[in-house]
């Protein structure tokens, strides 16, 4: 399933960036007059309510999609890992401030935050990556700061510490690292709910704003055609199910070959 998973991440990432060699139409022209037609041998997943190919707009769909994943995932995976490693070193009052913020988020759904928080900022691209990043970082915290919690009191951390080595150096070159599989899974499985996430956000009109192609919308639009032209959301629906998909089989198949116990067994 690991490699199906990587399989699928990997034909999309090339089809993103190829996105312009692979699909002959531009994702914005438009054919009013062959609007709402079906999957053809010259447009393979038929044409939208203005008569512009589905299948270029998937495709450029997909780089929103990637990019938000990637920025959302970066950026809540670098606070999520700095703020743990530092509240499971610490310790005392900072990992008491920290981990009631984590708790204070945890009480929230996410994407209802997510949509209160664009609600209040706008809907655009932006803001939807700036959402996404203020609520997933609290999962890596969290994550992050029981690693620590464990790493910082084995021999090697203690003697470093006992050799002078500064709390800088420590964090740094002993502690982190030794998250870093777990963080890797982590973030892994958070590309598949960033995908997501972004989509439904921008099925809500929240998100990315027309024209620019995004899988969210492109569903939204599409629900009002459901009995004449499906095609309108079957292939932005399976668009997203099939990368989420990919997304969730590989982060399954780092967990079991990055944790040690998986291993064990297997030997």
């Amino acid at each position: 399933m690991s490699r199906v998973g990587a399989a699928i991440v990997l034909a999309a990432v090339l089809a993103a960036l190829a996105g312009p060699l692979l699909a002959p139409f531009d994702p914005a022209s438009q054919e009013l007059a062959l609007r709402l037609e079906g999957p053809n041998g010259v447009h393979w997943f038929g044409l939208d309510e203005l008569g512009r190919d589905i299948f270029a707009r998937v495709l450029a769909g997909a780089r929103i999609s990637l990019l938000v994943g990637l920025v959302v995932v970066g950026v809540s995976a670098s606070v999520g890992t700095a703020l743990g490693s530092i509240a499971g070193y610490f310790g005392g009052r900072i990992d008491e401030a920290i981990s009631r913020a984590i708790d204070i988020l945890l009480a929230f759904p996410g994407l209802l935050l997510a949509i209160a928080l664009v609600a209040v900022l706008g809907p655009s691209l932006t803001n939807v990556v700036l959402a996404l990043s203020l609520i997933g970082w609290v999962g890596y915290a969290r994550l992050v700061r029981g690693q620590v919690l464990r790493t910082r009191e084995l021999e090697f951390v203690q003697a470093a510490r006992a050799l002078g080595a500064t709390t800088p150096r420590i964090l740094l070159r002993h502690v982190i690292p030794t998250t870093l599989p777990a963080v890797t899974v982590q973030a892994t499985l958070g590309m598949g709910g960033a995908i997501l996430a972004e989509a439904a956000l921008s099925f809500l009109g929240l998100g990315v704003q027309p024209p620019t192609p995004s899988w969210g919308t492109m569903l939204n639009y599409g629900r009002g055609h459901l009995l004449d032209a499906p095609h309108l959301t079957i292939f932005p629906g399976l668009a997203i199910a099939i990368l989420v998909l990919g997304f969730n089989f590989l982060g399954d198949g780092l967990r079991d070959a990055l944790d040690p116990a998986t291993r064990g067994r297997k030997d």
